[in-house]
C-alpha cells in the first residue's frame, strides 16, 4: 500500500470557497490524500500535490507546508526555509513565520496553460541543517471564467435561389478559453422559416453546427436573410455568446460580359520598368451578385508573350513583367477574355506597339587578328580586321570609331562598317614588348553609347632572359606520415621572353636524403613546379632536408637559374608513451610493498614512460585510472609518482591494483596503461615474502568465518611439525657448519636451504649464498642509485678457516655491521681478495651485495 501511494504521489486540495486573507487561518481545506516521504540530506522525495481554482486574490491560503509536512513551525526560519519556483514567474510565496504557502499573484489557467489539462505549478520547499527537500505540484483548477465567442460578428452567407431543401452549410465554431464542462456544449439558432440547426460532436467531444435548409429561397421575394447563432457553454452560471448570419440570396446569370471596345490598341516604350501598366480593359455584365463579378484571362497568347505581360484578373489591367526589347519584337497582339460568375464569357483584342529607344551600344566584332608580328615589322602591315554594328535604328544606329593616339597604330575604313589595324611607325620590342589598343565604337544616338574592345598585340623577340624564381629560397612544410603522392609546395619561375623562350621546366640536382637520393622520396612537376613527397617520411628519423630546383627555358641555347628549397618535416603525434618502468612484458610481475604504518604522502613508487614524439606531442601526464581503492593513491601528474593520499588502515585490503593512464599532449592525444600491484605489509625482509598471502578477494562473512576455523586447526598442525623438523635441521647444520666454511675457502658460507624466518639463521653468523636483500627506501635517503656492501669475509688463509668457525663468524658480524652503516652513509668502498692457486673450478672467491633503494622491478639488481 505505501508503494501504491508513492507511485500516486501526495495530493492536497484547497476548498475553492475559501477567503482570500491570511487572517483566517480556520478555513476548512479538503485534503484528498497525504503521504510524506521521509528525506535525508538531498535524498529524493515524492511529489506533494494540491489544487486550487484559478483567478483566487493575492494572498490567498493554499496549504500550510509546516502541518501537512509535520515540521515546527518555529524551526523554519532557522533553517532557513525558502521557496522555490521552478517557473519564470513567482505566483506563491512561503510565511515562514507560520508556514502557509499564499498566493503571491493572481493566477490565469487560460494564460498560463491555455487548453492544456491538468494545468500544473511545480515549486520545491528547500530546508537547511540538514539539507531537505520538498517538490510540491500545485494544479490550478478551471472556472468557468470565459464566455464563448466568433470570430467575427458576422457571417456572410451567399446562397444561389432555388436549392433543393435539405441543404447543409456548417458553420464556424465557437471558441471558448475554458475546458471540459465548461467550454462550448451547444448551438441554438434564431427563429425562421427558411433554416434549421443540426449540432454534431467531434471525436474530441468538440460541437460544431451546420445549417440546415428547411425551404426553398426565392430571391424575388426576399433577397436577405438575419440570423442569430447562439453559443452556450455548460458552466455554472452558463455563459454564451452570439454571432449574426447574414444570408445573401443570389439570382440566376442570363446575361454575357460586354467589353467597351472590341479591339485596343497601345503604343509602349522599349525596357518599361517592371509593373508598368500598358493598358486597362473594361467589361459589364447585367447580372447582380458572382454573376455580375468579371474575371478577366488571356486567350491562346503564346508563352513567351506570358513572361512579358501580366493580366489583373480582377481589374483588367495589362502590365509589363519582363523586358521589353525592340530589338527582338516591335509589335504584340493578345486576345482577352472576360467571364462572368456564372460561366458566360466576351472577348477583345490588344494590340501594343512597341518604340525603340537607344539602348544598345555599337558591338565591335573581330574578323581577323594576328596576335604577335615581329618586331621589324614594316609600316602599313595589318595586324586585325573588324566591323562594328549597332542593333538600335535610325541616328541610334549610326557609329564612329576610334582608337587612342599614344600608340604606332592607325585605322583605315574599307567596307561598309570595316575596319582595319595597321602599323604606322617602327616598333622596338626592348622598349615596348606588346600593346593594348583600345577600339572605340561610339553612336548618334541620345543619349550616346559607346563600346571598347582592346586588342592585344604582341611583339615576337630572342632569348635574351634566363627564368627567375618569385623567391630567393623557399621553405616548404612536410607533416610525417604523409601519403606518397603528396603535393608539398610548388615553386615558380617566370622568363620576361615569350613563346617558346619563356616555357619554364623545373628539375632537381642530384642529391640525397640521408643514405638515399632525392629521387627515391621527392618529384618535381616539370612543367608547373609541384614538388611532391613519393613516400612516407619520419620526423623522428629526417627533421630537414634540402634540394636544389633548376629552372631552364626553352630557348635555344637554353638558360636556367637555381634555387634552394628546404623541406621542413613537422612532428606528429604517431607514437604512444612507452612504459620504461614498471615492464609490462614480465612474466610475473613484482609487487610493490609498502608499509601500513606509511603516512599519507609516502612514495610507492614511480612510472616512468617516454615518448618518442617531440614538443608538445612528447609532453606526458600521469594519472590513476582504476584501482582498487581510489582514496588511497595519488599519482603526479608530471612526476609519475605514484604516493599514498592518506595513512593506511586496518580495513584496507592487503592486495592494491592500480592501472596508471599515461597520456601525451598530441593531438589527438595517445595514451597507454601500466598496471601495479601494491602489498600493504608489516615488514620488508625475504622470509616474510615467503610466508606473506595475499587473498584473492574478499569473502562472505560466514564463509571467511569457517574458512578461518579450518586454518587455524591446520595452522596447529603445520606449527608441530615445523618446531620437530627445525630442531632437527638446527641440529644438522650445526655439525656441517665448519665443514663448509673450509669447503668455501674465504667467502660466504653457501647454503640453497635458508630458513624461512630470521629468527632461525644460527648463530655462527653465517649468511647464505642464496640470501637476497630487497630494500625500499624512500626518496631523498641517498645521492646514489645503488650502494655496494664491501666483502663481508677478510681475505683469511685457509688454515685461519680451518682453526675455528667461532672467530670467522664474530668477524663476519662485525664487518657486516660496518658495512650495513657505511651504506646508511652513501660510503663506497674498494677490496682486493686471494685465492690459493690449488683452488678448484667453483670455488666462492667472494661475493658482492648491493642494495637498491628503488622499489618493485627498479629494486631487481643483476651482477657481472
Amino acid at each position: 500500500m505505501a508503494a501504491a501511494a508513492l507511485q500516486r504521489g501526495l495530493c492536497f486540495r484547497s476548498d475553492p470557497g475559501m477567503a482570500g486573507g491570511m487572517e483566517n487561518r480556520s478555513r476548512k481545506r479538503q485534503v484528498l490524500s497525504f503521504f510524506l516521504c521521509l528525506c535525508v540530506s538531498l535524498g529524493a522525495c515524492e511529489t506533494i500535490r494540491y489544487s486550487v481554482p484559478e483567478e483566487k486574490k493575492s494572498g490567498s491560503l493554499v496549504t500550510n507546508i509546516a502541518k501537512d509536512l509535520k515540521l515546527d513551525v518555529g524551526k523554519l526560519s532557522g533553517r532557513n526555509a525558502r521557496l522555490v519556483s521552478k517557473n519564470t514567474k513567482e505566483y506563491f510565496e512561503l510565511n515562514t513565520g507560520s508556514g502557509d504557502v499564499i498566493i503571491k499573484e493572481k493566477i490565469d489557467r487560460e494564460d498560463l496553460c491555455g487548453q492544456s489539462d491538468p494545468c500544473l505549478l511545480q515549486f520545491e520547499i528547500v530546508l537547511e541543517n540538514p539539507l531537505q527537500l520538498y517538490r510540491i505540484e500545485v494544479q490550478i483548477e478551471d472556472v468557468n471564467d470565459n464566455s464563448p465567442k466568433f470570430s467575427k460578428n458576422e457571417f456572410p452567407l451567399e446562397l444561389p435561389e432555388q436549392l433543393p431543401v435539405n441543404s447543409r452549410f456548417p458553420l464556424e465554431r465557437a471558441q471558448d478559453s475554458d475546458i471540459e464542462t465548461n467550454g462550448v456544449q451547444s448551438y441554438a439558432i434564431s427563429s425562421n422559416e427558411h433554416f434549421s440547426l443540426d449540432v454534431h460532436s467531434r471525436g474530441d467531444g468538440s460541437k460544431y453546427a451546420e445549417l440546415v435548409l428547411e425551404k426553398q429561397l426565392d430571391r424575388e421575394k426576399q433577397a436577405q436573410l438575419m440570423l442569430i447563432l447562439t453559443a452556450a457553454d455548460g458552466g455554472l452560471p452558463q455563459r454564451t455568446g452570439t454571432a449574426q448570419i447574414r444570408v445573401n440570396v443570389l439570382d440566376n446569370n442570363d446575361n454575357f460580359p460586354q467589353f467597351s471596345q472590341s479591339v485596343y490598341k497601345v503604343q509602349l516604350m522599349e525596357n518599361s520598368p517592371r509593373d508598368t501598366l500598358v493598358i486597362k480593359v473594361e467589361a459589364s455584365d447585367l447580372d447582380q451578385g458572382s454573376n455580375a463579378e468579371i474575371t478577366y484571362s488571356f486567350r491562346q497568347v503564346p508563352d513567351r508573350f506570358l513572361k512579358l505581360f501580366k493580366l489583373n484578373q480582377s481589374s483588367g489591367e495589362i502590365a509589363v513583367m519582363g523586358l521589353i526589347d525592340y530589338e527582338e519584337r516591335s509589335s504584340y497582339e493578345m486576345n482577352i477574355q472576360a467571364t462572368d460568375g456564372g460561366g458566360l464569357y466576351a472577348h477583345c483584342k490588344v494590340l501594343v506597339q512597341i518604340e525603340d529607344m537607344n539602348d544598345n551600344a555599337p558591338e565591335v566584332k573581330l574578323t581577323s587578328l594576328t596576335g604577335t608580328i615581329p618586331e621589324d615589322s614594316a609600316p602599313e602591315t595589318v595586324v586585325a580586321l573588324f566591323s562594328v554594328r549597332d542593333r538600335d535604328s535610325g541616328d541610334n544606329g549610326r557609329t564612329l570609331c576610334s582608337i587612342q593616339d599614344n600608340v604606332p597604330f592607325a585605322l583605315k575604313s574599307t567596307l561598309k562598317d570595316y575596319y582595319e589595324l595597321v602599323t604606322q611607325k617602327p616598333l622596338d620590342r626592348e622598349k615596348v614588348p606588346e600593346y593594348n589598343i583600345t577600339i572605340t565604337a561610339t553612336d548618334r544616338g541620345t543619349p550616346r553609347l559607346t563600346s571598347v574592345r582592346i586588342v592585344r598585340v604582341q611583339l615576337s623577340d630572342i632569348n635574351d632572359n634566363p627564368p627567375v624564381f618569385n623567391e630567393s629560397s623557399y621553405v616548404m612544410y612536410l607533416k610525417e606520415n604523409n601519403h606518397p603522392g603528396l603535393l608539398i609546395g610548388t615553386v615558380h619561375a617566370a622568363d620576361l621572353d615569350t613563346e617558346q623562350n619563356a616555357k619554364v621546366t623545373y628539375s632537381a640536382l642530384p642529391g640525397n636524403i640521408g643514405d638515399l637520393p632525392f629521387s627515391s622520396s621527392i618529384s618535381i612537376n616539370s612543367e608547373n613546379g609541384n614538388v611532391y613527397a613519393l613516400q612516407s617520411l619520419d620526423y623522428e628519423q629526417t627533421r630537414d632536408f634540402q634540394v636544389t630546383v633548376r629552372a631552364a627555358d626553352g630557348g635555344s641555347p637554353p638558360l636556367s637559374s637555381d634555387v634552394i628549397v628546404r623541406v621542413v618535416i613537422i612532428d606528429e603525434n604517431d607514437n604512444a608513451p612507452f612504459i620504461l618502468y614498471p615492464l609490462q612484458n614480465s612474466s610475473s610481475p613484482a609487487n610493490d610493498l609498502v608499509p601500513r604504518s606509511a603516512e599519507a604522502g609516502y612514495l610507492v613508487t614511480k612510472v616512468v614512460a617516454v615518448d618518442g614524439d617531440s614538443g608538445q606531442n612528447s609532453w606526458l601526464s600521469y594519472q590513476l585510472l582504476k584501482a582498487t581503492d581510489p582514496s588511497l593513491f595519488t599519482v603526479g601528474l608530471q612526476t609519475g609518482e605514484v604516493k599514498t593520499s592518506r595513512p593506511i588502515t586496518s580495513p584496507d585490503s592487503v592486495k592494491q591494483k592500480l592501472i596508471v593512464l599515461v597520456r601525451d599532449n598530441g593531438e589527438p592525444p595517445r595514451s597507454s596503461t601500466s598496471t601495479l600491484n601494491v602489498l600493504l605489509v608489516d615488514g620488508f625482509s625475504d622470509a616474510y615474502m615467503q610466508l606473506l598471502d595475499v587473498p584473492e578477494e574478499e569473502e562472505q562473512q560466514d564463509t571467511l568465518t569457517l574458512y578461518l576455523v579450518i586454518s587455524l586447526s591446520f595452522i596447529s598442525f603445520l606449527f608441530l611439525v615445523s618446531v620437530v623438523t627445525i630442531v632437527a635441521i638446527r641440529l644438522y647444520k650445526t655439525r656441517q657448519s665448519r665443514e663448509q666454511y673450509v669447503a668455501s675457502s674465504r667467502n660466504f658460507y653457501c647454503d640453497p636451504n635458508f630458513p624461512t624466518k630470521p629468527a632461525e639463521t644460527s648463530g655462527t653468523g653465517t649468511l647464505p649464498q642464496s640470501y637476497c636483500y630487497e630494500v625500499c627506501l624512500t626518496t631523498g635517503s641517498g645521492t646514489s642509485e645503488f650502494k655496494f656492501l664491501r666483502p663481508l669475509v677478510p681475505s683469511l688463509p685457509v688454515d685461519h678457516i680451518a682453526a675455528g668457525g667461532a672467530l670467522l663468524d664474530s668477524q663476519i658480524n662485525s664487518q657486516l655491521k660496518g658495512e650495513k652503516e657505511s651504506v646508511r652513509q652513501g660510503r663506497a668502498s674498494v677490496s682486493e681478495d686471494s685465492i690459493p692457486r690449488s683452488s678448484g673450478t667453483g670455488c666462492i672467491v667472494n661475493k658482492v651485495i648491493g642494495i637498491n633503494e628503488n622499489c618493485g622491478q627498479n629494486g631487481w639488481l643483476s651482477y657481472q
